[in-house]
């Protein structure tokens, strides 16, 4: 799956229905800010708002995968591919966010290390400064990757409107979260929230 593609496949129709992005997003219940995002290839519509957008553009959900009309003929071939799509896509998220936990608890790791040698190892002062400066920057940058990587890894769920999105990184990192979920504002019903992290769609 293309999103750009998909994007464009979503506009042409539009378009061609007379329509404006205000007037799909209100027969779809969203924002014409979300509308925009699918067309401009940023982002995907929820898979259940897949069905009601269909029919609205008079295409089926493997049309719109396919960001294409798809023949009879290659309708099963079409409907596999986007199946294994979604598969490879969920397995890539997966190890988006094995990648992010080992990162995190590899920094966390060396970080201490880098603090108990500054602490405990008789060393001149400028040298202590320099360590425990490493050990400040190596936390920082460790803890970054990690975190873009996890906002990478699938997407968050609005528990009001159950729209999935992918947070802009800056409200991610200011969301106060648990391990599963993020405090942040739906881009679909503008709810601030505890948003579930999922990895699978």
């Amino acid at each position: 799956m293309e999103p750009t593609r998909i994007g464009r496949f979503i506009a042409e129709r539009r378009k061609a229905l007379g329509l404006t992005q205000r007037q799909l997003a209100e027969q779809l219940s969203v924002s014409d800010k979300a509308v925009s995002k699918w067309e401009t290839g940023r982002g995907l519509p929820d898979v259940l708002l897949m069905p009601p957008l269909c029919a609205v553009l008079g295409i089926t959900v493997n049309d719109l995968l396919s960001g294409e009309y798809v023949s009879e003929r290659d309708y099963q071939k079409k409907a596999e591919e986007n199946m294994m799509e979604l598969m490879k896509q969920n397995a890539e998220n997966k190890l988006r966010m094995a990648q992010s936990l080992t990162c995190g608890a590899v920094t966390i790791v060396a970080a201490c290390a880098l603090v108990c040698l500054a602490s405990f190892l008789p060393l001149p002062v400028a040298a202590r400064i320099a360590l425990l400066a490493f050990a400040i920057a190596t936390a920082v940058a460790g803890i970054w990757a990690a975190a873009t990587l996890d906002v990478r890894a699938g997407w968050f769920e609005c528990p009001h409107c159950k729209e999935l999105f992918v947070p802009p990184m800056a409200d991610y990192v200011k969301g106060c979260h648990t391990f599963t979920k993020r405090r942040l504002t739906c881009p679909r019903c503008g709810q601030t929230a505890m948003c579930r992290h999922r990895v699978a769609r």
